[in-house]
């Protein structure tokens, strides 16, 4: 366990069963008691029972208190030791945050959010914050000098609590919770449940790059998921994961709402028209090395707006353990591989460039975005008929996406996939034909291309167009792709 010499712990009996209660850092004000789930805080030497904290729920995390691992913090490696967990839902869904122990004494938090990890500390705004109703999404705001774009602006409650903890937030009373994300991938949280709000910053990082040690046993995961009937035609459905908020049946595809969880009120909305996905759900298979398993699939439509000319692309919501999520987008223009970003690129004024970690990218399509139709498990409420208004952006290879709704701003990045690349990955040999996309080409012009080889090339491509053309005698057929999995035709603004 991760400690420093001069630290001081402090333990004194539990005030609601006598067991030792244990606080190792100074900066530690509450803890809950792993006997009775009594939370008590700290007065000097005094502790004070307040209540009993709710159980956990589940998340199926690798994590748990005591595990201890290394960051890299101002270019030096500092151990640290999980010594506490809160839990909190909010109106994007649930998350947990683990209380990281310092060998200086102090707290820091490592956030876990559907498989994703942020590791902050808290940080002086440098300023007065304004109140959490007056942010809102989009905006670009500074703190500490440094610009930041308003990513999530909601409320929030804990539901739960575990181990040694800094202040609480009253429990179950709902408080305003908002995140900024900065285009160096930086993100900041600004908690209102405390007052002052409390802010943190800090970015984005891997389990394995942690060096962590004394995480749950690797059988852990394979736990019986949770099981029910559906509420529209009673057959028995199976939730795989923990973090699923919204689930179709096998049987009749209607959409069901976990919200409540299995044991509240399931809502159910029928779908028609189904449509099939190539890959199967719970296929399994190795994608820039990393070992996903397909556990959702979605069919969505776009249109440009002031044009009457719809378009689709299909996604599948992939999940690993360790890495989280991310989405297999299968578009006319090829599949790709993009996973949510911790920053917010910053955009130009004008919408036409948006600059990420460095890169610069190019817009290519602003669009409306609607799901028509949902398969499997999904870690957010997803319903059909969900709108949101999305930019693609590209840069060589990379690929740079925003999908905007009325509470939420996100941002993915990623790159295109060979379709050879997927067939292999799924074990789809049988189906290679029908995966088959538009891949990135072999190479990409070089800086400085004079336009007279472009021109040469245009004029090539032309001379054998017509050829071919006069030789097959016909007039009047085209040619075209199969492009979208579903052989939708699209103009040219295929998402992502």
């Amino acid at each position: 366990m991760a400690e420093s010499a001069t630290q001081r712990h402090y333990r004194a009996p539990c005030p609601g069963c006598g067991a030792p209660v244990e606080f190792r850092s100074a900066q530690s004000t509450h803890a809950v008691c792993g006997y009775c789930q009594s939370t008590v805080v700290r007065s000097g030497d005094v502790l004070t029972r307040l209540g009993k904290m709710a159980e956990l729920f589940d998340d199926h995390s690798p994590l748990q208190t005591m595990a201890s691992g290394r960051i890299t913090l101002d270019g030096k490696e500092v151990p640290f030791t999980l010594v506490g967990r809160l839990q909190y839902k909010g109106d994007a869904g649930v998350w947990t945050e683990w209380t990281a122990f310092l060998e200086d004494g102090t707290l820091a938090t490592l956030g876990e959010d559907n498989g994703a990890y942020v590791f902050s500390r808290p940080i002086d705004p440098g300023r007065e914050l304004p109140e959490a109703a007056r942010w809102s999404i989009g905006t670009t705001t500074a703190i500490n000098g440094k610009p930041y774009s308003v990513a999530y602006a909601g409320q929030a409650q804990l539901v739960s609590a575990q181990g040694e903890l800094p202040k609480l937030p009253p429990l179950g009373q709902p408080f305003g919770m908002v995140e900024l994300r900065s285009s160096d991938g930086e993100v900041l949280s600004i908690d209102y449940g405390h007052t002052p709000p409390r802010v943190e910053r800090g970015r984005a990082v891997l389990l394995e790059d942690l060096q962590l040690q004394g995480l749950k046993d690797e059988s852990a995961k394979d736990e019986k998921g949770r099981q029910f009937n559906c509420p529209h035609c009673g057959a028995p459905v199976q939730v795989q994961l923990a973090s699923t908020k919204s689930i179709t049946c096998g049987s009749c595809s209607s959409i069901i709402d976990l919200g409540s969880g299995v044991g509240g009120e399931l809502r159910s909305a029928m779908q028609d028209e189904p449509v099939r996905p190539i890959i199967p759900l719970g296929a399994k298979g190795p994608l820039q090395g990393v070992h996903w398993q397909v556990v959702g699939f979605q069919h969505r439509m776009g249109v440009a707006p002031g044009d009457d000319e719809h378009f689709g692309w299909s996604e599948y919501l992939l999940y690993n353990q360790k890495r989280g999520f991310a989405f297999l987008v299968d578009s006319e223009e090829g599949w790709s591989m993009v996973r949510p970003t911790t920053g917010a690129p910053q955009m130009a004024a004008t919408g036409r460039t948006a600059t990420y970690l460095g890169t610069t990218y190019q817009l290519k399509y602003s669009y409306n975005a609607e799901t028509t139709y949902v398969l499997g498990e999904f870690y957010w409420p997803v319903e059909r008929g969900q709108k949101t208004f999305n930019r693609d952006f590209a840069a060589a290879r990379g690929l740079l996406s925003m999908e905007q709704s009325a509470s939420e701003i996100t941002w993915s990045a990623g790159d295109r996939l060979a379709s050879d690349t997927v067939v292999q990955a799924f074990g789809l040999g049988d189906k290679k034909d029908v995966l088959q996309r538009d891949d990135p080409g072999p190479f990409v012009a070089a800086k400085g291309a004079g336009c007279g080889t472009v021109i040469l090339i245009v004029v090539v491509l032309l001379i054998v167009l017509i050829i071919m053309s006069n030789c097959s005698g016909s007039s009047g057929s085209s040619y075209r792709s199969s492009g979208g999995s579903f052989g939708g035709y699209s103009s040219g603004g295929s998402h992502k």
